[in-house]
């Protein structure tokens, strides 16, 4: 199988909702270099306005709340505005609700569930139906990559104990099937990607804790047992939202150093 995923998305149009900092940024790094064109959709204009330095001529955004439908729906009518169609989209907005209540089961309150259900399935949730609108109106197909987490059903109770944030992740890949299922005749394409611990403006609270990076040192024992970066999950983003995947749908790829698959004993990996 060919992975040259850098001349396979050349003049795709990509809409990246969360696309102006962390995983989505670097993502949409690799998609510009790579030759494609994009919409990047941040919440702050301060980040979506550095983005658009850094990716250059070929991208446009806008500033706008995912959890809003408008704001999916804008990003689509700009991608065929600005380009003249819309080709793929990457969802990677979402986030932590601990500041909100999310937590274990008996100190989740209503408001955290809401919230992180919020923030990272009901935004989700709408990218995808305006993406999919588009496609059906255009024909000829599309791609949709998700992102979710090895959270959704990999659990770590001790460092990770964030429920619902967990039943979101979860849901993505549920809903992501099913609609897959769905589209597959119509030759539109939804996968998901599903990191770890990544080093990003939300895992500020993991990574600086030393106990927590201790245990990842063997949970993701890949690399010398490194916290992830943005990076490593470009090469797979790319190749999923590529001409290269057009036979691939309904798929969850866990790109987390080896987490889903690992104890994560504290101390190193078991021989």
């Amino acid at each position: 199988m060919l992975m040259n995923g850098a001349s396979d998305v050349k003049d795709l149009v990509v809409v990246v909702v969360g696309g102006t900092t962390g995983l989505g940024l670097s993502a949409a790094k690799a998609l510009s270099v790579a030759g494609a064109r994009l919409v990047v959709v941040g919440r702050s204009g301060d980040s979506l306005e550095s983005a658009l330095l850094v990716l250059g001529s070929g991208a446009c955004g806008l500033a706008g709340d995912a959890v809003l439908p408008e704001t999916s729906e804008r990003a689509v009518e700009l991608a065929v505005k600005q380009f003249g169609r819309l080709d793929g989209l990457y969802h990677v907005a979402g986030g932590s609700g601990r500041s909100r209540g999310d937590g274990p089961l008996h100190e989740l309150t209503d408001e955290g569930w809401d919230y992180t259900l919020d923030l990272n399935l009901k935004s989700l949730f709408n990218s995808n139906r305006a993406a999919v609108r588009q496609f059906l109106k255009q024909g000829g197909g599309g791609a949709i990559l998700n992102m979710a987490s090895v959270l959704g059903w990999s659990p770590s109770p001790k460092y990770f104990a964030s429920h619902a944030y967990a039943a979101a992740k979860a849901g993505i890949a549920g809903f992501s099937k099913a609609t897959a299922a769905y589209y597959a005749p119509h030759n539109i394409r939804i996968n998901v990607i599903a990191p770890a611990l990544v080093e990003t403006p939300m895992s500020r609270r993991a990574v600086g804790d030393e106990e927590i990076v201790q245990f990842v040192s063997s949970k993701q024992p890949l690399d010398g047992g490194r916290v992830g970066v943005p990076g490593d999950l470009d090469g797979a983003a790319v190749f999923l939202l590529s001409r290269q995947a057009r036979y691939v749908t309904g798929q969850v790829l866990a790109v987390d150093g080896g987490w889903s698959v690992t104890e994560g004993q504290r101390g190193g990996a078991s021989n």
